[in-house]
This record gives structure tokens, sequence and C-alpha cells, in this order.
């Protein structure tokens, strides 16, 4: 929904960029996970998740009118991206040891992916208005967050599991939010005082 707005309004007003930026870097790093795990499932969703984050990337910096800030955040993640790549293929040589670490760089993105629509908490609170998060990445996110936690109960993977967990917080955190300031609510004006 957020890049059917993005090509109907031909902007980016209203839509955090953080959120694709973190999610595709996420998607990357599992799909990393996955091919050392040779687990199919991991392969095939990070796979498509990431062409699927790389092209909402791509849109929001199309129509994004401060394309440098954009650009810069990420190349930063780019190069975290690719110091965490060549760190795991060139200087841990046991596989074993590289599926944990990788575990766990995996796991500490996965939580700034879910903790990122929240960057914005003090300012939703103070505006009382939920503008600024979206409604279908929260129910896709609760969905995505309690799915993969499921999965790795099942194959009783933590490096799954845990950092899954605070997916499903963060967007009942979300729910709540949007259950208690409504977008219809919104005011565009400020009321002027007498």
């Amino acid at each position: 929904s957020d890049l059917r707005q993005m090509l109907a309004t031909k902007s980016v007003e209203n839509i955090q960029f953080l959120p694709f930026l973190t999610t595709d870097v996420n998607n990357l790093s599992w799909l990393g996970y996955g091919c050392l795990k040779q687990d199919w499932t991991l392969i095939t969703v990070n796979t498509i998740g990431a062409a699927l984050q790389t092209l909402y990337i791509l849109a929001y910096l199309y129509y994004s009118p401060a394309k440098r800030p954009v650009l810069l955040q990420s190349l930063v993640l780019l190069a975290v991206l690719a110091t965490g790549y060549g760190y795991f293929t060139l200087l841990v040589a046991d596989a074993r040891t590289r599926l944990v670490r990788l575990g766990l760089f995996c796991s500490v993105f996965t939580i700034s992916m879910y903790l990122s629509p929240l960057a914005d908490l003090a300012k939703i609170l103070r505006s009382k208005s939920t503008r600024c998060l979206s409604f279908p990445l929260t129910v896709t996110t609760f969905l995505a967050s309690t799915s993969w936690t499921l999965y790795g109960l099942q194959l009783r993977d933590p490096y799954i599991t845990v950092p899954n967990v605070p997916g499903i917080v963060t967007s009942v955190v979300r729910f709540w939010l949007f259950w208690r300031y409504p977008p219809g609510q919104d005011k565009p004006y400020r009321p002027l005082h007498a």
C-alpha cells in the first residue's frame, strides 16, 4: 500500500524510509543465514523480500525531494552489510561458529527492523496522530513476526524465534496507537488561540 501511495501521489509524504531500509538489510542477512543453514524456506522468503524492499527503496528515492539523506542512509547500511559479509566469509572459518555469529547478527537487525517504526513514538503521542505509521505495514509485521516466531519454535532455532517476539510486541503497541489515535481524527490545521 505504501508503494501504491507513492506511485499515486508521486510523493513520499507520510511514508517512513527507515522501515524499508532495515527490512531490506534484514532480508539480505537472513538470506545469508538461510544459505549457510541450507533452509529453503528462509532462502525463498528472504529472496522475495529483499527484491520487494529494494523496489520500495528505489521508488522512495525516486519520489523523495531530499535524495541525499536517503542515499546516505542506504550507503551506510550497505557498508555495514558488506563489512558483515566480509567478516563472516573471510574471518570466521568454522561453519558452526559462522552460523551462530550470523544468527546473532541477523537477530540484531530483525529487532532494529521491528523497532524502527516506533522511532516517531514521541511525535505520535505529542501530535496525537498516527499519520506517519502504516496500518497495512503494522498488520503485515504482526503476521510475519508471529509466523517466524512459530517457525523458529518448530525448528528450535533461537535466532529465528527470539528476535521476532519484539515484532509481535511492537505491532500490538502500534495497533493500540491506531485505536487511540485513529487516522480519521487527524486535524490538518492548528487551532488559533484567541
